[in-house]
């Protein structure tokens, strides 16, 4: 869809702007700002008049709301009064381990409003001047036109990803006239609704595409393929029917299970560059089922890989988070593009594998098998299970004829869920980039709204 342009634009001098309407300004941010303070933690909760504090956390990536858990906090009646959110108010991510968080801003609205909260020392609120509409600053904040600009300047000047109000002020922003400014955020929140339902959609579809995937697999690993078989009794309540001359056996008599010893593991001393060192894979490297040796690779010396050779990381493997808060995800090892590697603590691998090694993985990704693993948690705030423990579930055998009929139809079958996920996964991105430049376009003033506004007006 093509949208009417202004007449006539200028340079406004700002590289992240670009050009702009004739009538339009480009200015500092604190030209525009009514307000720009920090907020305040405060202490401990006691029960007694506590107040909710939002955090940056309650934020997503694209400048939503996704409050699912304030935190309560105990302030001072000066704190409350000086720190309660307004209808709005613009709440932005100053500090965050993520370069994609910085700068990442919410409106608050009608609802957040009457929360009557106060905000994180981690965010900054800015509140515009009565010329301004803040729902439009609030597309300016979220498009590549301060993005870029937070993320220059909070790297570049401080050394640290981190905003401060300063550099918030010394921003650049576009500033059309306060009636187009209501006009565009008009326009983006009509023409943005669109693309987020289809946007949701496709996250639907991609739900839906996982849930077939889970059932396809359970059933095949537990009932086969064959829907006339004779079947018995599993005698264990959540397998309930298998196929007649299936085993069941425990983990520990078809797999040997290996992990880093205590002992063997590694200080911040084995950590090396990359040019001299081996990948120590972590759950981060295990994507979709499969192992990645690309993106942000742990590697330690060759000496610490050395010390242990049973967690030597071969084709074929199959590797399993028992640690940490993904606890339970598995991946495979597959030969093509593989690099020798070895498992940090919170892994273990499963090897010298006695049955179809496809099929095991199929066993152990099992939506059931994920409910065992997690059954098995001993841990107090670090989920974890025992070596002992994974060793001892008991998976359905069907014969080894079966098991590789059934591997290479299941392999078959995610072949075809991959390319149907990557499709979606295509549709949503390209739908994600179109939201994001049509926002761009706007707040800079490619898009003239004056007709448009004057006729939904009449």
């Amino acid at each position: 869809m093509s949208f009417p342009k202004y007449p006539a634009y200028k340079d406004s001098e700002v590289e992240w702007i670009g050009e702009i309407p004739v009538g339009w300004q480009s200015t500092t941010f604190k030209t525009v700002l009514a307000l720009n303070d920090g907020g305040v933690w405060g202490s401990d909760p006691d029960g007694q008049d506590d107040c909710l504090v939002l955090r940056s956390t309650d934020q997503t990536i694209n400048g939503q709301w996704e409050i699912s858990d304030p935190a309560q906090r105990k302030l001072t009646p000066k704190e409350r009064e000086n720190h309660v959110l307004e209808e709005g108010d613009l709440l932005i991510t100053k500090s965050s381990g993520s370069e994609f968080h910085i700068g990442k801003t919410t409106i608050v609205d009608k609802n957040v409003a009457a929360l009557k909260a106060c905000f994180s020392n981690f965010m900054q609120r800015l509140r515009v001047c009565d010329r301004c509409d803040p729902l439009f600053f609030w597309y300016v904040l979220n498009s590549s036109v301060a993005r870029e600009q937070f993320f220059y300047l909070s790297n570049s000047t401080t050394g640290l990803a981190n905003l401060s109000a300063g550099l918030i002020n010394n921003s650049y922003v576009p500033l059309p006239p306060l009636s187009e400014q209501q006009a565009i955020a008009s326009f983006l929140d009509r023409e943005c609704g669109k693309i987020d339902a289809l946007i949701a959609e496709q996250e639907r579809l991609i739900a839906l595409l996982a849930e077939k995937r889970q059932a396809v697999i359970s059933h095949a690993v537990t009932k086969g393929l064959n829907p006339n078989a004779p079947m018995k009794d599993s005698g264990i309540p959540w397998i309930g029917m298998v196929p007649e001359g299936w085993e069941i056996k425990p983990i520990k008599m078809i797999a040997e299970i290996f992990g880093r010893i205590g002992y063997r593991g590694y200080t911040s001393a084995d950590i090396v560059d990359e040019t001299v060192g081996v990948i120590s894979l972590s759950p981060s490297n295990m994507n979709n089922g499969e192992v990645c040796f690309d993106g942000k690779n742990t590697y330690i010396t060759k000496q610490k890989y050395e010390e242990s050779p049973e967690i030597k990381i071969s084709p074929n493997d199959i590797l399993l988070v028992k640690t940490g808060s993904t606890i339970g995800k598995i991946a495979y090892v597959y030969d093509q593009n593989f690099i020798e590697s070895t498992i940090n603590p919170q892994i273990v691998v499963f090897k010298k594998i006695k049955i179809d090694n496809k099929f095991l993985f199929f066993v152990l990704s099992t939506n059931f098998m994920r409910s065992e693993f997690e059954n098995g948690n001993v841990g107090g705030t670090i989920p974890t299970m025992s070596q002992a423990y994974i060793s001892n579930l008991r998976i359905m055998i069907p014969t080894i004829s079966e098991q590789k009929i059934i591997s290479n139809y299941l392999s078959e079958q995610e072949r075809r869920f991959s390319s149907e996920r990557e499709y979606i996964l295509k549709i949503t991105s390209l739908l994600k980039e179109r939201r994001a430049a049509l926002i761009s376009a706007a707040v800079t003033g490619k898009i003239d709204m004056r007709a448009q506004s004057k006729a939904l007006a009449a």
